[in-house]
C-alpha cells in the first residue's frame, strides 16, 4: 500500500475519532479550550507514534519469534503506560499550565483505545515498520484535527446564543454527529 494513502486514509477516511469512534472520552472532555487540545493532540502523537514503532519491534521481535501472540495487548498496554507515565512527567516539568489544564486526561491517554488501536491494527494490517511510522502519524493527526475542530467550536458556542436545553454537552454531542457525517465525505477519497 502506498504510504501517501495510508497517511491520508487515517486522517480523514478512516479518522479514529470520526469514523471508529474511538477516543470519545479524551475527544469530549479535553476539547474545551484550543490550548487544551492541541496540548492533547501533541502529547496523543507522541504516544502513538513511539508506542506503536516499540510495540511493532517486540512484536515481531519477540511475540512472533518465540509463540506469544496471545500477550500482544497486555505488552502493548504495558507500553502505553510507561510512556504515558513518561509524557506526564516530561509535560509537568516543562508546561505545569498545560500539565493542570490536561488533569485526569493526560494519564488517561494510557487506556485512550485511539493508542491501543493503533498498535493492534498496524499489526492486523500487515503494515512493516514504515508504513506503521505513517499510519501511526496519520492517525495522531487525524485525532489532533478533530479535537482542535470541536474546541474551535465549542469556543464559539460559548459566546453564541444557544437554546438552553442545548447548552454545553448536548450541542458538543450534534457537533460531533455533524463533524461524522462531513467526515464520511472523504470515503470515496482513498
Amino acid at each position: 500500500m502506498d504510504i501517501f494513502t495510508i497517511l491520508i486514509s487515517t486522517m480523514f477516511v478512516n479518522n479514529f475519532v470520526l469514523a471508529r469512534f474511538l477516543g470519545i472520552c479524551p475527544f469530549l472532555g479535553v476539547s474545551n479550550k484550543i490550548e487544551t487540545a492541541t496540548g492533547m493532540s501533541i502529547a496523543v502523537t507522541f504516544v502513538v507514534t513511539l508506542s506503536s514503532v516499540i510495540t511493532y519491534i517486540i512484536q515481531v521481535a519477540i511475540l512472533d519469534t518465540l509463540g506469544l501472540e496471545f500477550l500482544q495487548t497486555i505488552v502493548f498496554i504495558l507500553v502505553i503506560a510507561a510512556l504515558v507515565q513518561f509524557v506526564e512527567m516530561v509535560m509537568k516539568k516543562t508546561s505545569p499550565t498545560l500539565y493542570e489544564a490536561l488533569g485526569v486526561y493526560l494519564p488517561l491517554i494510557t487506556t485512550n483505545c485511539v493508542v491501543l488501536g493503533v498498535a493492534i491494527l498496524n499489526i492486523q494490517e500487515g503494515y512493516n515498520l514504515i508504513e506503521t511510522i505513517f499510519n501511526s502519524v496519520g492517525a495522531s493527526i487525524g485525532f489532533g484535527i478533530a479535537l482542535i475542530l470541536i474546541s474551535g467550536l465549542r469556543e464559539q458556542f460559548e459566546i453564541l446564543d444557544i437554546p438552553e436545553a442545548l447548552e454545553g454537552f448536548p450541542i458538543t454531542l450534534i457537533t460531533a454527529g455533524l463533524m461524522s457525517i462531513a467526515f464520511l465525505g472523504f470515503s470515496g477519497l482513498v
